[in-house]
């Protein structure tokens, strides 16, 4: 328990002072993020990973709180996709390359034994996408790290309760580092998760939430699941139908994600992260109480309900600026006619 308190400690101040060092030499190297007139650095990630790396191996090593059998592995897996991030930061990888070497490191530490060959390839190909749609909600200031704050706390819940104390012990960890990088992130941010930092953490907190999970009924297993990244999820969701309703590129960056919509109803920015953090946690709420078998599996049937409904809702913000209307296509390329 004194270690629990003293780990989130120590990585919740060693996040905050590395994420304070890493943001001028991220408006050095020239690695930002543009968000509406600002210019964001990108590099913020490196804070929670050093955090919660360091402080989890330190007390592995110790022998104060081991990690146990496949967390190692799974850390170090998810350093992995942070090194893959970084990459992505300094270079402007496609996310098809991102998807994949994720799904490459989740297919490292799926338990197999547990899940089978086919299920086992679903949780890496779930792992995945979850690592991706954290990246997908870093466009926002303060976004990415509430969520994977309250993602962080109700799947160390489930691990406790699963008795599986080196998980719960990294993911006390991760919240802690989280919420001190975002004594820099809130608006507005003064430095970005980046990939680096939002794959890494949306990976950890995927392939932690699939083990604990283990020996559980695989329907319920969803469920519990889908409702502890309900708005990851949604995010993710709801771009695809809107780009592909709108007819235009699936991979094309755009305001058409939750943030922009809720701004658009007359949210502010922060009150935008606030609601989306409120939605995370409910259904996170309602995750952990299934999990604990407090509630029955319709708990998360209507987290999943409720999800859908609201994605259906936003699809109806316009968020796409009109054609204008004096433009044609010639010659295989747009042209707009001038005068």
């Amino acid at each position: 328990m004194l270690y629990g308190i003293a780990a989130a400690t120590t990585a919740f101040l060693l996040a905050a002072v590395l994420a304070a060092l890493v943001r001028p030499c991220a408006l050095r190297l020239g690695l930002v993020d543009r968000r509406r007139a600002r210019r964001v650095p990108a590099l913020g990630g490196l804070a929670v990973v050093g955090a919660t790396c360091l402080v989890a191996y330190a007390g592995d090593w110790t022998g104060v709180a081991p990690l146990g059998t496949g967390v190692g592995e799974l850390v170090a897996a998810g350093g992995a996709v942070a090194l893959l991030g970084l990459v992505a930061d300094v270079w402007r990888l496609k996310t098809r390359f991102l998807l994949f070497g994720t799904a490459v490191a989740a297919a490292c530490v799926v338990p197999y034994g547990e899940f089978g060959a086919v299920g086992g390839l679903l949780g890496a190909g779930w792992i995945a996408f979850v690592a991706v749609a954290f990246k997908g909600l870093d466009h926002a200031d303060g976004l990415a790290g509430t969520v994977g704050v309250v993602t962080a706390f109700g799947t160390g819940a489930c691990a406790a309760a699963e008795v599986m104390d080196g998980l719960a012990v990294l993911l006390s960890v991760l919240a802690a580092a989280l919420t001190g990088f975002l004594m820099h992130n809130w608006h507005p941010a003064r430095i970005a998760l980046g990939a680096t930092g939002s794959l890494f953490a949306g990976f950890v907190l995927a392939a932690a939430a699939l083990v604990t999970r283990t020996g559980h009924e695989p329907a319920a297993s969803a469920g519990v699941l889908f409702a502890l990244t309900a708005v990851a999820s949604a995010d993710v969701l709801l771009v695809l139908l809107s780009r592909l309703l709108a007819g235009r590129p699936v991979l094309r960056r755009g305001p058409d994600h939750l943030v922009h919509r809720l701004r658009r109803l007359g949210l502010t920015s922060q009150g935008a992260t606030v609601a989306l953090g409120a939605g995370s946690f409910a259904g996170v709420f309602v995750a952990v109480l299934v999990h604990g078998g407090w509630v029955g599996r319709t708990g998360a049937t209507c987290v999943a309900c409720v999800t859908f409904g609201v994605v259906l809702v936003l699809l109806r913000v316009p968020v796409y600026e009109p054609r204008h209307p004096e433009s044609s296509q010639v010659g295989g390329r747009l042209r707009v006619r001038s005068g």
